[in-house]
C-alpha cells in the first residue's frame, strides 16, 4: 500500500498554548490525533501519552503475552492491538494523574487510522474525528462520544441547535477520566484514492464536512490541511487545530 500524508497542528487565534499532538508513523501507515485537556501541563502531556503509546503498541511484536506472529487471524490481531493500545494510554494517563497532583483532570480523546494490507482499522475515544472521502463523497466515519451527539441521537436536539448549543464541549467518553475505557473500532476495505482525515474539534467545529471534500478534491493532502486550517482561524480559531489527512494512492 503506498499512502501520501501530511500533518498539521495550530494553537488558534484564542489559546496560549497547543494541548494536541498527532503522529504519522509512514512505516506502519499510522495515523493518530489526540486533543487534550485539563490545562497547559496535563491537557499537552495527556495527548502526548497517547500518541506515543499507540505507536510503541501498534510497533511491538508481542501485547499481552500474545505473540502477533503466531496470530492465525491477523485482523483480529490488529483489532485486539489497536484496542490494547488505546486502553493502555488511558491507563497511564490516569495512572500518572493520581501520582502527580498537578495533573489531576488531565485527559485527551483520540482517533486513530491503521491502514495495513487493504483495509483501514478505525479507532476512537471523544468527539476527535475520521472522515473518509471517496468518489466525491464524504462520511464521517466515527460517531462523537459527547453529551450534544447523544441528544442528536435520541432526537433532543437537531444539529443546528447543538452548533450554539452550551453543552457542546462535553464529552462522554475521554482517555485518562477512569482506569479503562471502551473503545469504539471498526475494519473498513480500501480502495485506491480514498482519503481519510483525522481532526480535533477545533476543526470539525468551524468546518464542515463539504468543506474538507472540497479541499481533499482540489488540493493535495499539505496544501488541504494549510487550506482547512487556515479557513478555522478565519472563522474565529477558537480551540487548537489540528489535522491530518492520508491519501490512498495504491493498495495491494
Amino acid at each position: 500500500m503506498r499512502i501520501t500524508s501530511c500533518g498539521m497542528t495550530d494553537v488558534g487565534l484564542k489559546r496560549g498554548h497547543n494541548e494536541d499532538n498527532y503522529l504519522i508513523n509512514e512505516e506502519l501507515n499510522l495515523f493518530v490525533v489526540a486533543d487534550g485537556m485539563g490545562g497547559h501541563a496535563g491537557g499537552e502531556y495527556a495527548s502526548a501519552i497517547a500518541v506515543n503509546t499507540v505507536e510503541e503498541i501498534v510497533t511491538s511484536l508481542e501485547v499481552e503475552g500474545v505473540d502477533v506472529g503466531d496470530a492465525t487471524d491477523p485482523v483480529e490481531t490488529t483489532r485486539h492491538k489497536l484496542s490494547h493500545s488505546i486502553r493502555l494510554a488511558g491507563r497511564r494517563i490516569y495512572e500518572k494523574a493520581r501520582e502527580q497532583p498537578e495533573y489531576h483532570g488531565m485527559g485527551t480523546t483520540a482517533v486513530v487510522v491503521l491502514l495495513d494490507g487493504s483495509n483501514a482499522y478505525v479507532a476512537h475515544v471523544g468527539d476527535s474525528r475520521v472522515y473518509l472521502l471517496r468518489e466525491g463523497r464524504i462520511e464521517q466515519v466515527t460517531e462523537d462520544h459527547s453529551l450534544i451527539a447523544e441528544k442528536i441521537r435520541h432526537g433532543l436536539l437537531t444539529p443546528e441547535e447543538a452548533k450554539n448549543h452550551r453543552m457542546r464541549n462535553v464529552i462522554t467518553r475521554s482517555l485518562g477520566y477512569q482506569e479503562d475505557v471502551e473503545v469504539d473500532l471498526q475494519v473498513r476495505a480500501v480502495r485506491r484514492g480514498d482519503q481519510f482525515l483525522l481532526c480535533s474539534d477545533g476543526l470539525s467545529g468551524p468546518v464542515n464536512a463539504e468543506e474538507m471534500a472540497d479541499a481533499m478534491m482540489r488540493f493535495g493532502p499539505q496544501e488541504a490541511a494549510r487550506h482547512l486550517i487556515a479557513l478555522a482561524c478565519e472563522r474565529g480559531g477558537e480551540d487548537n487545530i489540528t489535522t491530518v489527512i492520508a491519501r490512498v494512492e495504491e493498495v495491494p
